[in-house]
């Protein structure tokens, strides 16, 4: 790994993703909060965070078609147009498709049709030419792998598209996909509080050289630290109905928190830097995506990405989360 030194002093990991040649910040700001999902963000907030992601070091973003229909990623691409237009080969930029919309929800559509279509929608909203890593949002049973596999190489090849990833997969999808184009990278969710893909999905990603980016890494706010069982969230916050940060289960978590917080702090770090440092101390993960809606939400994580944790340091982690309950996160449908 090799570090940068910004001005400011503050100090960034970079990695190689999976078997790629991208070189890649650990930390990579996160722009799932920009949908409208989260309740209501500020357009100037929003960019003043990702222009403070780069002096901080920060060269990966990543977003999603289906995070508004083009309200994030024309977000991203009118935060960072200086460095699209004049640096690009620097910036890695990171999207999703295979959601589509219906109704009042959305589906899973990883067709050729409409992937194609969401990969021309992206260029067009990022200002940019290709996109250095394009992923499968979810897994979409309907269409076969060969096909989804085929739309996205054809656009590698047409240079549209750099590399080709998956988002929630489990192994045997991996497995299903690899039958007709080798996978770059996987985003899938991971945190203190949801660790189902230690079992099979990473030991799949490090026999197969398929790069991992992880996502959550806060647990949707419940590793901020700010939480407390008095927390109100907005209507429009999908938290808002979720039991998991609700009644008995809330209140368990938020000890577990609150023994973290008291942990981090014999470290000098904060809850939020333990949090996503646990994640990049597994040697399966390169990358952990973390979302920030003000310039020093991001100032706050990203000194996470130069904590090196002992093996007694994830031994006492581990017995402290011990008990937890398991938090998981939205689905396409809504469920959790």
């Amino acid at each position: 790994m090799d570090g940068v030194t910004t001005p400011e002093g503050s100090y960034v990991r970079y990695t190689r993703f999976g078997q790629t040649d991208l070189n890649v910040s650990t930390i990579c700001f996160g722009t799932w909060q920009f949908s409208g999902e989260w309740g209501s963000s500020e357009e100037k907030e929003s960019t003043d965070a990702m222009r403070r992601a780069l002096d901080l070091g920060i060269n990966f973003f990543d977003t999603a078609q289906a995070y508004g229909f083009g309200a994030s990623e024309q977000l991203v691409g009118k935060a960072l147009e200086p460095e699209i237009e004049s640096r690009r080969e620097e910036i890695v930029l990171a999207t999703k498709g295979g959601l589509r919309p219906e109704g009042d929800g959305v589906v899973r559509d990883a067709s050729r049709d409409w992937l194609r279509k969401g990969v021309e929608d992206s260029l067009r909203f990022l200002g940019t030419d290709y996109i250095d890593l394009y992923q499968v949002h979810w897994p979409d049973e309907d269409t076969p792998a060969e096909e989804t596999a085929g739309a996205l190489q054809e656009m590698v090849e047409e240079g549209k598209i750099r590399y080709v990833g998956v988002s929630n997969f489990d192994a045997p999808q991996m497995a299903e996909f690899e039958k007709y184009r080798k996978l770059d990278g996987l985003q899938p969710p991971y945190h203190l509080f949801r660790r189902e893909i230690e079992d099979g999905i990473l030991p799949y990603c490090q026999e197969h050289g398929v790069g991992v980016l992880v996502y959550g890494p806060i647990a949707h706010g419940l590793l901020s630290g700010n939480m407390t069982p008095d927390t109100q969230l907005d209507e429009d916050d999908w938290r808002a109905s979720s039991p998991l940060f609700q009644g008995d289960n809330f209140r368990t978590n938020l000890e577990k928190v609150e023994d973290l917080r008291r942990f981090a702090e014999e470290r000098g770090h904060t809850v939020p830097q333990l949090a996503v440092a646990w994640t990049l101390a597994n040697p399966a993960v390169d990358v952990a995506i973390v979302g920030a809606r003000r310039p020093d939400h991001i100032e706050g994580t990203a000194p996470a990405a130069d904590i090196d944790l002992s093996e007694d340091d994830l031994r006492r982690i581990d017995d402290i989360m011990q008990g937890a309950v398991m938090v998981g996160g939205p689905s396409p449908e809504g469920g959790v």
